[in-house]
């Protein structure tokens, strides 16, 4: 019996990477230290940019640490990372040759995964790591489920981390989880456990354009205490800083590649336009 129908492309080539050019990127990668290096502390955001053609790597440089990722187009926000298309173009985890596509009117890929060394596949329970079934903790999720105020959510962190690029809190959206395995379980209820990162471990992406990126150190740390419900805990001891390099690739290395231009489609669905002059 066939599987059921997809998002699955006419030719399979026309949104595949080209694996060859990635892996040689990171094997460079790879051997080379960063032109760009930033420690981003507990409970907080920090964003950066990466300029077409660059790798970045996310680097749990003290130990386990669930990290909330967002990106936009550098020179135009309003073109930023579409968790829902992406899971349904690539998966709802990322490893190695996925990538984060943007949102319409663009649709194109903002970068390729080229690395990432937990390679922790699916679990007894079907869980996964580098989640984009989820989104990001809030202060409004956190005053809903128990009352309390508290600032230092992702999505906070985020807001903050983006406000010098002139973005707010409406410009934050759902992120990619790196470090975090998630699932659904028979319920259909979703699911998070503890982290299986250990020190070192990295999530590295090539940037196919230029882009703003910015991320939280998760209030939640490892995951490995719940936040909310009869077992919620105090996860504080469990957080830990994370790691930011940048490195820009050598262009020997990129000839053959150019950043995606956005979507041909032409636009106003179907409505006509009207054309200066004419009559009826």
């Amino acid at each position: 019996m066939a599987a059921p129908w997809t998002y699955l492309p006419n030719d399979p080539t026309s949104i595949a990477p080209d694996r060859a050019l990635y892996a040689r990127i990171a094997a460079d990668a790879a051997a080379r230290p960063p032109d760009e290096t930033a420690v981003v502390p507990i409970r907080s955001g920090y964003a950066w940019e990466v300029p077409a053609g660059s790798t970045c790597r996310v680097v749990t440089i003290a130990g386990p640490q669930v990290v909330d990722f967002n990106c936009w187009n550098l020179h135009n926000p309003r073109e930023r990372f579409w968790a829902a298309r992406t899971r349904q173009l690539e998966s709802t985890h990322l490893t190695v040759g996925h990538r984060l596509w943007s949102v319409l009117p663009y649709l194109r890929p903002m970068a390729t995964v080229i690395e990432e060394t937990i390679r922790y596949g699916v679990d007894a329970d079907g869980g996964r790591c580098h989640d984009l079934l989820g989104s990001r903790c809030d202060p409004y999720v956190t005053k809903l489920l128990t009352g309390e105020t508290f600032n230092f959510n992702c999505h906070s962190n985020l807001t903050r981390a983006v406000l010098p690029w002139h973005l707010n809190e409406s410009d934050v959206h759902d992120v990619l989880n790196i470090f975090q395995v998630t699932g659904l379980d028979t319920d259909g209820r979703y699911f998070m456990k503890a982290s299986p990162a250990r020190q070192g471990d990295y999530f590295e992406f090539f940037a196919e354009i230029d882009l703003l990126c910015a991320v939280s150190t998760c209030p939640g740390g490892d995951l490995s205490v719940p936040l909310w419900g009869p077992e919620a805990g105090d996860p504080l001891p469990t957080c830990r800083p994370i790691g930011i390099e940048v490195r820009r690739t050598p262009k020997t290395l990129l000839r053959g590649w150019t950043p995606p231009e956005p979507s041909d489609y032409a636009g106003f669905f179907g409505l006509e336009r009207p054309v200066w002059g004419e009559e009826g």
